[in-house]
């Protein structure tokens, strides 16, 4: 009898002692950490979708109608000043040319004799003016045909590549008809379309900046290794969009881009007072992005922020919160909407030195 009395009182103080244990547990485990936001003058990357155009692309046309006889060059190909690319068929504009040649040989022949009649007052002056009228006209013809005729031969007004080749030999050619087009790589404009408070911080602040130096990201994420600088803003914002277009240009000596090509143009932008908070903190919804507010209640609240910009592991929160609003730095994916919390204040300052960027 005594024994199962003390068995019992054992197992009481065995199940008391657990339970005590993992009450404790429970309550360790339910303090989270809350912070502030921070005000803090500092810099943030901005991202703009942006156009990479060839600083010099153009079409090239044939300027006379004819069979294209001859293709030199293959498309993709890089091709120098000069080079002969395409040929039309240049017998009609060969004709042309002789027999203005030969006009021009008859004139100056008829030039000769009238100016040996005149000199002998044969005849008037006024026939010698109408012979050498006759020449220049024989010669302005000539030169019109040696013009038609290099109009058959199309070369590369620059150093650049070739792109796709549409037609093929024996196709009958138009007058302005595209033949290819001629794009020089080495240095390419990025175009990117900025907002109007976006335009007025970067002019504002122009002189805190520094450098107008920017980067660029490709299309695979990966970032391009050589920096731009941005060189013009247009003069006009877009009605529609209330945007105005920037344009940077980089260097491309490795022919990695390509006109066309679409990357995000990087470029920091300096902030004055500006509201951070760590990106741990919040959660996304839809493209929206949220964060828990504790009241005086210590009741967790969940609120819709607008984030203007990233830093890495913070934020900057340009809409929904305010300095004195207090967090929910750690647990966003334990609690939820309307959780009461017991919480351990941790100051803004001293999490900027420990930061996460993962949610816990």
């Amino acid at each position: 009898m005594k024994r199962s009395i003390l068995l019992m009182g054992l197992c009481g103080i065995l199940c008391h002692t657990s339970c005590t244990s993992e009450k404790k547990e429970k309550e360790e485990v339910e303090k989270y950490k809350v912070t502030n936001p921070l005000k803090i003058d500092t810099s943030f990357t901005k991202e703009y979708v942006s156009q990479i155009r060839s600083v010099r692309n153009i079409e090239l046309r044939a300027q006379e109608k004819g069979y294209l006889q001859n293709i030199y060059v293959d498309e993709g190909q890089f091709v120098k000043e000069g080079q002969l690319l395409f040929r039309i068929m240049p017998k009609i504009y060969e004709a042309e040319l002789m027999k203005a040649q030969a006009e021009t040989k008859a004139a100056e022949i008829e030039l000769q004799n009238t100016k040996t009649l005149a000199d002998k007052n044969v005849v008037s002056k006024n026939e010698l003016a109408m012979a050498q009228a006759k020449l220049d006209q024989a010669k302005a013809e000539t030169a019109l045909a040696k013009l038609h005729l290099s109009f058959t031969e199309i070369r590369a007004p620059f150093d650049g590549t070739i792109d796709r080749i549409p037609k093929k030999l024996g196709s009958l050619i138009d007058e302005g008809e595209l033949l290819t087009s001629l794009s020089d790589n080495r240095q390419m404009f990025a175009y990117f379309n900025v907002s109007e408070p976006e335009y007025l911080d970067y002019q504002t602040n122009a002189k805190d900046r520094g450098s107008s130096q920017v980067s660029l990201l490709l299309a695979n994420n990966q970032p391009l290794k050589y920096k731009g600088k941005v060189e013009t803003i247009e003069s006009e914002f877009d009605n529609e969009t209330g945007n105005i277009a920037f344009r940077a240009r980089f260097p491309n000596p490795d022919q990695l881009l390509k006109n066309g090509e679409t990357g995000k143009v990087q470029m920091v932008m300096p902030l004055k007072n500006a509201l951070v908070i760590p990106q741990k903190s919040t959660y996304e919804i839809q493209d929206k992005v949220f964060v828990f507010v504790i009241d005086k209640n210590n009741v967790a609240r969940s609120r819709n922020i607008m984030v203007g910009g990233s830093i890495p592991d913070l934020y900057v929160v340009t809409n929904g919160l305010s300095e004195g609003d207090k967090i929910l730095l750690e647990g966003v994916q334990k609690v939820k909407d309307d959780d009461k919390i017991d919480y351990i204040f941790e100051k803004p300052q001293d999490v900027l030195t420990h930061l996460r960027l993962k949610a816990e």
